[in-house]
């Protein structure tokens, strides 16, 4: 399966950001803690270049804290700065403002020699779509200065946003590549919920979601569910199909003739995902 989505305000965005990195001091790239690799966007590297630059694991209370360390160490070995965070509870939040003085530590020190005050850090907010930073603004902001929603492309257009204290935030609307190819980082994506379940084929991604699950959140997934009899592995799509099935049976997806409703089976098991009931879920581990 390859998912193409790249709506037009994204070409928009794009063009913006890169007009104005200028003004820029920092760029905050916000990821999926759920998802660190698959919700990087590889043309962030392309148009921000040498800024200095935060990587934000942001939804960190619904990651698996073993996995969000690892990633965090997979991320400082390649040299970037991390900060695992969570948005909508202030988890992390405070730490940010300090961070970004480490970043511009060198920055600061040259305008304090030449007798000028520090301004407040211009930073750039980036990330794909529903990855929260209308959410982190708000937070920063300590105010409802960005529209939010549970899902991809509310924010449509940038805005600056003064936050009172030591920054002043760019918001831009999330931005996906044209296309991926890699197909299971699109399925990724879609169980997190980045992109819009319309264009998605909700049964395939509930069945990719499971064979992770099976996999590493076995226990997790067979007390959720009830499933006493769950396969030691599900080889393919088909068998994953059956388990897709068999949770259908025991949440009453259930239409006429008795048959599995697997369309609302899968919706039952994406919601659970999302809203952290299946418990702290990270679907991909670094590449060692």
């Amino acid at each position: 399966m390859t998912i193409q989505w790249f709506p037009g305000h994204m070409t928009r965005a794009k063009r913006q950001i890169e007009e104005k990195l200028k003004l820029i001091d920092v760029v905050f790239e916000l990821l999926d803690a759920r998802v660190p690799e698959s919700s990087r966007n590889p043309m962030i590297d392309e148009i921000v270049g040498s800024k200095p630059r935060l990587l934000l694991l942001n939804k960190a209370d619904l990651a698996d804290a073993e996995a969000t360390v690892r990633w965090s160490e997979h991320f400082r070995a390649l040299g970037r700065e991390v900060l695992a965070i969570d948005a909508n509870t202030g988890s992390g939040v405070r730490d940010i403002p300090g961070r970004v003085k480490v970043l511009l530590k060198e920055k600061i020190e040259r305008q304090i020699s030449k007798g000028m005050r520090p301004r407040p850090a211009r930073a750039l907010i980036v990330g794909i779509p529903n990855v929260g930073k209308s959410t982190l603004i708000n937070r920063l902001a300590g105010r409802n200065a960005a529209v939010t929603g549970d899902r991809p492309g509310v924010t449509k257009g940038q805005q600056w946003i003064r936050t009172g204290g030591d920054l002043e935030l760019l918001d831009t609307p999330g931005i996906l590549w044209p296309k991926f190819e890699d197909p299971e980082v699109g399925f990724r994506l879609a169980a997190t919920g980045a992109i819009k379940e319309e264009i998605l084929p909700i049964e395939e991604v509930a069945c990719f979601t499971l064979r992770w699950l099976t996999k590493a959140y076995r226990e997790a997934l067979a007390e959720r569910y009830g499933l006493t009899e769950l396969p030691e592995d599900l080889p393919d799509l088909a068998a994953a199909a059956e388990v897709l099935e068999e949770i259908g049976r025991r949440r009453g997806c259930v239409g006429s003739g008795g048959r599995i409703d697997y369309e609302k089976a899968s919706g039952v098991l994406l919601r659970d995902l999302r809203s952290g009931k299946l418990g702290r879920i990270t679907l991909e581990a670094p590449v060692r």
